[in-house]
């Protein structure tokens, strides 16, 4: 039997308004002490951010969310933050902002692949239904 691992999990939002209260699923964030993972999967539907928001500055919406998979990796590219722990770099990435990038309430699940968990949700989650 393999081993599972429980992990928390947060969906990255665009709100290019927030008094509109419209988000576009963009990303997942996976954190799991238990196997030592942290990891993003962020991709960006300019077009379908562009229909209901088409004065968005893309440019600055795309170096956001670039920077959580940085976040994710640690180290000096990430900046200060870079040098927290994984459990510290996941609670400042979904800690509560009123900005342009936020995240959904955390969930937890369990998965023996977290890499496999990751993808899962961002098919789920962030890519819009086959039509």
């Amino acid at each position: 039997m393999r081993k599972r691992y429980p992990f928390d999990y947060a969906v990255v939002r665009v709100v290019p308004r927030v008094d509109r209260g419209e988000v576009l699923n963009a990303g997942v964030i996976v954190f799991s002490s238990t196997a030592a993972f942290l990891g993003a999967r962020i991709e960006l539907d300019r077009e379908r951010l562009i229909a209901f928001a088409p004065e968005v500055d893309l440019a600055l919406v795309e170096g956001h969310l670039a920077a959580i998979p940085q976040v994710c990796t640690g180290g000096a590219e990430a900046g200060p933050i870079g040098g927290l722990s994984q459990r510290e770099r996941f609670h400042w990435l979904v800690a509560p902002r009123s900005t342009i990038i936020q995240t959904s309430p955390v969930h937890s699940g369990v998965h023996h692949d977290l890499k496999a968990a990751l993808d899962g949700l961002f098919e789920r989650l962030v890519r819009p239904p086959a039509r």
